[in-house]
């Protein structure tokens, strides 16, 4: 196992690689929001929109998950996502 992650230690890939996580961390942790509330929630995908998608490069990207989710960013939701961790 450990000879297929060769490519993340060499030439630069690992801080990319590190990016990509993130970004999958903030997308988990956003979209258990609809979970916990229904996928179809209105003020759910009201706030999304407002908060993140309206609001676009206006401010830092944790303000706007902060203003959308009311905090920062965990990384529960993508371990339970991954079958990491079952809840």
């Amino acid at each position: 196992m450990s000879n297929s992650f060769g490519h993340l230690f060499s030439g630069g890939y690992a801080a990319g690689y590190y990016g990509y996580k993130w970004s999958e961390v903030l997308d988990a942790d956003a979209f258990s929001l609809f979970l916990e509330r229904g996928i179809f929630d209105r003020e759910t995908a009201r706030a999304f929109r407002k908060e993140i998608l309206e609001r676009g490069d206006t401010a830092k990207a944790m303000e706007l998950f902060v203003s959308f989710r009311g905090r920062e960013p965990q990384i529960e939701a993508l371990l339970k996502r991954d079958g990491i961790v079952v809840k």
